[in-house]
C-alpha cells in the first residue's frame, strides 16, 4: 500500500462538524494562526532508528537529504499512525476544541500552504472537523508537507519535510478573503517554524496587530530556529506580546545570546528586550515538561507547578507544547488571568500526552 493510500486511514469525523471557508458567509472569530501544515507520520521506534538517522529525542529538525528515506521506512516497516500536524495548526485546533466545548464554536482560523493532493485534503478535513476555519494556500506543483514523528519511551523526535508548507507567500494574505479573516481576529499566534518560510507574511499579520492594538504571540519552537535563524527570530520577537518556548529552546536562546544559563534570568531578559508596541509589557513563558512553568513579565518571575502524570498513563509527548499554547490562548480569549491561562495550558497538555499525537477525538472536559 502506498503512503498516500495508507493516509486514508486517518480518522474522519462526521461531516456536520465541518466548517469550510467556502460555506461561510464571513469569519467572525477571534483567533488566527499561521504556520506549516504537516501530516504527521508517527511510529514507536527503537534507538537503532534514531542512531541510523542521527537524531535525538526531544528535538525537532528540518529534513536533510540523509533523512528523506525515513518516511518510506516508517510506512513499510512500522504501521504508523497518520495524524494532522504542524505546530501552529495543532495549537489552533486545541484552542477551538476547548472553546467549542464551552459554547464558543467558530472562533479560530488558520493560514498555511498545502499541496493539491490527498494529504492536503486530510489536513483540511481534520482541522475543519475540529471547528477551525482553514484558508490554505494551494500549491499545484508541490506535495503537502509531512513530519516523521519518532516516539521512543514516550519521548518524541520530529523530522519535518516542509514541501508545500515552505511555499506560503504574502500574496495569499492580500486577498479579500484573507483580510476579512485576520482583520476579524483580536489574537494571533505563529510558531517559530514559520520563520524559515515567510517572515514577510508574519510581518503583515504582526503589523496589523500593532496598528490595531491587538495581541501577537510567538513560539521559539526549536533550538535550530534559534541557532540558525537568529535574524528572523529577532525580527519576529519585537512584535511579540507573548513568547512561548520549552526549556531546551530557552537554554539555546540563552547560549546564543550569552544570557547565561539561569532560565528565570533568560526569561526576564527576553521579556525586557526591544518591543514595537511599548503599550503592552511582554510576557515570556517557558514550559519545562513536568517541572514548573516559568512566567516572566515586567521585571518579575512567577512559577506554576505542573501536576505530574503517572508514567503508565503517558502515551507520547508529541504535541504537548502545542496543546499548552492552545489551552493558554483559549484562556486568554475567555479573559482569564495569565496564571489561570497557564493552568488551562497545563490541563490541555496533560490531556494530549495521554493520546497519540494531537488527536482530539475525545470530548473536551476542560472548563473556561
Amino acid at each position: 500500500m502506498t503512503l498516500f493510500a495508507k493516509a486514508t486511514q486517518l480518522v474522519h469525523r462526521s461531516s456536520h462538524y465541518h466548517l469550510h471557508l467556502s460555506t461561510m458567509t464571513k469569519f467572525t472569530g477571534s483567533l488566527v494562526g499561521m504556520g506549516n501544515p504537516l501530516l504527521d507520520i508517527s511510529a514507536d521506534v527503537g534507538q537503532d532508528i534514531l542512531d541510523k538517522y542521527d537524531v535525538k529525542v526531544d528535538n525537532a529538525i528540518l529534513a536533510e537529504d540523509k533523512h528523506l528515506p525515513i518516511y518510506k521506512e516508517l510506512v513499510d516497516n512500522y504501521s504508523p499512525q497518520y495524524i494532522a500536524g504542524g505546530a501552529t495548526q495543532n495549537s489552533i485546533r486545541v484552542a477551538q476544541w476547548i472553546m467549542t466545548a464551552n459554547g464558543k464554536p467558530g472562533q479560530t482560523a488558520y493560514f498555511g500552504c498545502v499541496g493539491n493532493d490527498s494529504f492536503g485534503k486530510q489536513l483540511e478535513d481534520c482541522a475543519a472537523a475540529d471547528g477551525v476555519c482553514v484558508h490554505y494556500m494551494k500549491d499545484e506543483s508541490t506535495p503537502t508537507g509531512t513530519c516523521a514523528v519518532l516516539v521512543k519511551d514516550g519521548e518524541r523526535c520530529l523530522i519535518a519535510n516542509l514541501a508545500a508548507a515552505n511555499n506560503f507567500k504574502p500574496s495569499h494574505l492580500e486577498t479579500d478573503e484573507s483580510k476579512a479573516i485576520y482583520e476579524s481576529a483580536s489574537l494571533y499566534y505563529i510558531a517559530g517554524f514559520f520563520l524559515t518560510v515567510s517572515v514577510d507574511s508574519l510581518k503583515i499579520i504582526a503589523e496589523h496587530s500593532i496598528a490595531n492594538n491587538k495581541t501577537f504571540c510567538l513560539n521559539l519552537s526549536a533550538p535550530f530556529i534559534i541557532d540558525f535563524f537568529a535574524d528572523q527570530v529577532a525580527t519576529a520577537l519585537e512584535y511579540a506580546d507573548f513568547v512561548f518556548c520549552n526549556e531546551s529552546e530557552a537554554e539555546a536562546y540563552g547560549k546564543k545570546h550569552e544570557l547565561g544559563d539561569d532560565l528565570k534570568e533568560i526569561a526576564l531578559k527576553i521579556a525586557a528586550s526591544p518591543k514595537k508596541n511599548e503599550a503592552k509589557k511582554r510576557y515570556v513563558i517557558f514550559t519545562q515538561g513536568s517541572s514548573s512553568t516559568i512566567v516572566a513579565h515586567d521585571g518579575k518571575v512567577e512559577e506554576y507547578k505542573v501536576v505530574p502524570l503517572p508514567k503508565e498513563k503517558l502515551v507520547d509527548t508529541n504535541g504537548a507544547g502545542d496543546a499548552f499554547v492552545g489551552g493558554f490562548l483559549a484562556g486568554l480569549l475567555a479573559e482569564k488571568s495569565v496564571g489561570d491561562s497557564v493552568e488551562l495550558g497545563h490541563e490541555a497538555a496533560r490531556f494530549i500526552i495521554q493520546q497519540s499525537g494531537t488527536t482530539l477525538t475525545k470530548p473536551c472536559e476542560l472548563k473556561l
